[in-house]
């Protein structure tokens, strides 16, 4: 065999060595190969979802979800040894620190909407809820017109705000808008009564009253003023990424532990809160279980 020949069979033969998964590694994945490290956005107060337990860690029903994703990139980049950098975010912070490259997935409580997917992407939907009125007990208000005139907090940057607004708008409805930047904020205007109402999605309220000093004090209240599904957020066109998640949550729906890291954390979960799963979430799950 000429050297030439024997050269060539050589290359094929490494290539063929190569496992296909790294070769083909781009973008996130091959950020995080190369560094060692992922870096997991996380919320510090979104009550179930992620928020910072007794250990002064993140813990909750999506930072779960989350660890999940991270055993399958340390499996399939045979990383077992891989960092996790923890990184706190907020409503504000979430989208820009994902689109620059600080964090490399973000675990909380986000709103998948269209508005967003244009600097970042989502993974399968894992929560559905919609926006409502934390008030106190005795306050009179059981649905937003209730609230003409009067004082309500809401999250910067959040589909809450949005949807608080354009309702507030088109019904001619005067609110004083109290503008924090998390919902430990929020809630603290409500608790000392320099708010009437603080709005964010249901189930985020039921977590806050769950961990107040005096939750009989609050109630949950009015009809959904809006359609929010939950998403981990992952960085915009990376199909790899997103692919190696959507298998993870896929494979967890159809085999039934989605239901029981849900049951873990809403029913009831250690923070109290129970809330049996909805009919439209049980959908979700069958519809998103894709086959291989």
């Amino acid at each position: 065999m000429s050297k030439l020949k024997l050269l060539m069979a050589t290359l094929v033969l490494a290539a063929l060595a190569v496992p296909a998964s790294a070769a083909e590694l781009y973008g996130t994945l091959k950020k995080i190969k190369d560094s060692g490290t992922i870096a997991m956005g996380h919320r510090e107060a979104s009550v179930p979802f992620a928020y910072i337990g007794p250990e002064g860690k993140p813990i909750g029903y999506t930072v779960d979800l989350c660890y999940k994703v991270i055993d399958k990139i340390k499996k399939d980049l045979n990383m077992p040894d891989l960092k996790v950098k923890l990184v706190p975010v907020t409503s504000q912070t979430r989208i820009p620190l994902l689109a620059n490259g600080t964090i490399d997935i973000e675990c909380g409580s986000t709103t998948n909407n269209l508005t967003r997917s244009k600097q970042i992407d989502y993974l399968a939907v894992t929560f559905i809820t919609g926006t409502k009125l934390a008030v106190k007990k005795g306050s009179g208000i059981k649905e937003i017109e209730d609230m003409d005139g009067k004082a309500i907090a809401l999250s910067l940057g959040t589909t809450n705000e949005k949807a608080i607004k354009r309702i507030a708008k088109a019904k001619g409805i005067k609110l004083k808008y109290h503008m924090v930047k998390d919902h430990p904020q929020g809630w603290l205007a409500l608790d000392t009564d320099r708010v009437d109402a603080y709005a964010t999605d249901d189930v985020l309220l039921y977590g806050l009253i769950s961990k107040s000093k005096d939750a009989s004090k609050f109630v949950v209240t009015g009809r959904f003023l809006s359609y929010d599904p939950y998403g981990i957020m992952v960085r915009r066109d990376d199909s790899a990424m997103r692919l190696l998640g959507n298998t993870v949550l896929a494979d967890l729906m159809r085999s039934g532990e989605m239901q029981k890291i849900y049951d873990k954390w809403f029913n009831p979960g250690p923070t109290g809160i129970n809330m049996p799963i909805s009919s439209t979430l049980k959908t979700a799950y069958e519809i998103q279980a894709l086959p291989y």
